[in-house]
């Protein structure tokens, strides 16, 4: 028994290394990715990364099963196609502005949806986001079917001109690596580790003394916000908000991407959404095949690497050597 804890604390160490190491290797990638491949392809594995390293915030750190995830990417690209392009605003302000209104919709939606678990939360939340989805279709600043179109980028803090990509990448790449570490400071804070205790046993955080419901509520707001954050930046990056950031199919795409990669993880996103945007690029070309082939390679995956690609790599980097 007296060299438990020494054990406990070398595989915390061990684990905290590797974690550094591939922030390092992530860094480097997206950092050098733009020399060999098309600026704006990389720009959108990172919106879509973000994005789903604040659902994986939710469901893999919070057990929280959300279908309605759409409604905080789809909302802030609303908000900041329309503030940037009928109001004006620079970039910047666009960007506050929309996580603003996506943290708002996290405050609202999620006072009605933690009161359930399970199954019912995550229908609770398919079923807030349909509606949010049909107010956009029917409001008329949203553009309906044609969505905001030709939205000025601008110019960052007034000075630098947002129009290529090659200025616009930086902006990006400091949002995503700022939204991830907020993630990662989240869950290796004392609120994550409550918010875990919560996942594996939510009567035992409750005679702890815990108030489940608002920890929950905390990381719901929290994981709608950055999600927001990655919309409000996405639709400054192509230009354009349109209902497919709203519709239901995009918080399934976000669970696929989790799960791919490897939920309860900090990377598995990253590479989740990485490998899904990369299979929708590179096969746009067969159509709606695309889908198919999107649902056989999830089923390989999901047959061979149960933890996820990334949850793999981590069990077998603690195994004894």
């Amino acid at each position: 028994m007296t060299g438990e804890p020494s054990s406990v604390s070398a595989g915390a160490s061990g684990d905290t290394r590797h974690q550094r190491v591939a922030f390092a290797l992530m860094i480097a990638i997206f950092a050098l990715l733009p020399l060999v491949v098309y600026p704006v392809f990389v720009m959108k594995v990172m919106c879509f990364a973000l994005f789903a390293c604040a659902f994986n915030l939710l469901i893999g750190f919070g057990g929280l099963l959300s279908f309605g995830h759409a409604m905080f990417l789809g909302t802030a690209g609303y908000a900041s196609a329309h503030a940037a392009k009928v109001w004006g605003f620079n970039p910047e302000l666009a960007i506050v502005f929309a996580t603003g209104c996506a943290a708002l919709l996290g405050v609202a939606t999620g006072l009605l949806a933690i009161r359930r678990q399970g199954i019912y939360f995550a229908m609770i939340t398919l079923a807030l986001a349909q509606m949010v989805y049909f107010f956009y279709l029917q409001t008329p600043f949203t553009g309906g079917e044609d969505g905001i179109q030709a939205v000025p980028r601008g110019r960052l803090f007034g000075l630098f001109d947002l129009g290529s990509a090659g200025t616009m990448y930086p902006l990006v790449f400091v949002i995503f690596v700022g939204g991830f570490l907020v993630i990662w400071r989240a869950v290796n804070s004392p609120f994550g580790q409550i918010l875990k205790a919560i996942r594996e046993n939510e009567a035992r955080a409750t005679s702890l003394g815990y108030d489940v419901d608002r920890y929950k509520l905390l990381a719901y707001v929290l994981s709608a916000t950055l999600s927001g954050l990655a919309g409000a930046t996405k639709a400054l990056v192509f230009q354009l908000a349109s209902l497919t950031d709203v519709y239901w199919t995009m918080s399934g795409e976000v669970v696929l991407m989790t799960l791919l990669g490897g939920m309860g993880t900090l990377f598995g996103p990253v590479v989740g959404a990485a490998i899904i945007i990369t299979m929708q690029n590179y096969l746009a070309q067969i159509g709606a095949w695309v889908t198919v082939v999107q649902g056989a390679i999830f089923v390989v995956c999901v047959m061979a690497f149960r933890r996820g690609v990334v949850g793999e790599i981590a069990h077998w980097l603690r195994k004894p050597l």
